[in-house]
């Protein structure tokens, strides 16, 4: 049986390009004999599935998705949007390489096959933070050597995001994006933390402190913005490089709204 609990099913299109281009960038799905990536819990529509492969195409033309849902019915839809797509009925490549499979946390995948990545996106939010360990436990073991879990949330039409970056290992980066036409503050993304963080939002707690640096140096350089927001970031994500955060995002996807860090600088007190 499938283990974990069924999503409202939330889905619209382009919710999650911010995590996808992200993807895009992680050396597994160009180092990968078997560039299968897994987009768990996707919803009441299969558009998610078929965006992130049209994006990873780009980068590995022979990149593979296998969408995975808990209930039979939303599979049931995406396969008929499938065919759909087959009898280029849509915007999406005729041949494009997905597949659609009742699954859970277990991750069932054919043949023996492992994940190059599993995107876990807004799935854990109705769940205890005490299972959260859990369930990355599950999906890792279902990891090829190198994969990558990211695992996170963002808001109905993707502009809040964020999410961890989890490995056989553990977990090892948290990343937050943001559209930077109209943001007031960085720390809105408070609200659509992954369950492992959202709860460690309080004094004391490392990732308060992340996102309480994070304002603080967006306000210091508010004086950039007459210069656009994307320059102000900028200089907001260099004062919390200077300011001791092991900032790892390239300049051009801080130019996106993007900053990443250490797990280990967020992760809750112990």
């Amino acid at each position: 049986m499938p283990i974990g609990a069924v999503t409202r099913g939330t889905t619209n299109t382009n919710r999650l390009r911010r995590v996808d281009r992200w993807i895009q960038t992680l050396p597994i799905l160009r180092s990968s004999g078997d560039p299968l990536v897994v987009d768990l819990g996707y919803g009441a529509s299969g558009v998610t599935a078929f965006e992130l492969q049209a994006r990873l195409a780009a980068v590995r033309p022979d990149a593979e998705v296998l969408g995975l849902e808990i209930a039979p019915e939303r599979v049931a839809t995406a396969t008929a949007q499938l065919k759909d797509v087959r009898d280029g009925r849509t915007g999406f490549a005729p041949d494009a390489r997905v597949g659609f499979a009742v699954g859970g946390f277990e991750v069932p995948l054919p043949a023996a096959r492992r994940a190059a990545v599993i995107r876990a996106f807004n799935v854990l939010r109705q769940y205890d933070e005490t299972e959260v360990a859990g369930a990355w436990s599950l999906m890792v073991g279902r990891l090829q050597p190198g994969g990558v879990l990211v695992e996170g949330t963002c808001n109905e039409v993707g502009r809040v995001s964020s999410w961890v970056a989890v490995e056989h290992a553990g977990p090892v980066s948290f990343t937050v994006s943001l559209r930077l036409s109209g943001l007031e503050h960085p720390s809105i993304v408070a609200e659509r933390l992954p369950k492992a963080l959202i709860h460690r939002n309080v004094p004391g707690e490392p990732v308060h402190r992340f996102l309480v640096e994070l304002d603080r140096f967006w306000q210091h350089n508010a004086a950039l913005g007459t210069y656009g927001p994307v320059q102000r970031w900028v200089a907001t994500v260099d004062g919390m490089r200077e300011a001791g955060w092991g900032v790892s995002t390239p300049r051009r996807r801080i130019r996106l709204g993007e900053i990443t860090v250490p797990w280990s600088q967020v992760a809750p007190a112990a």
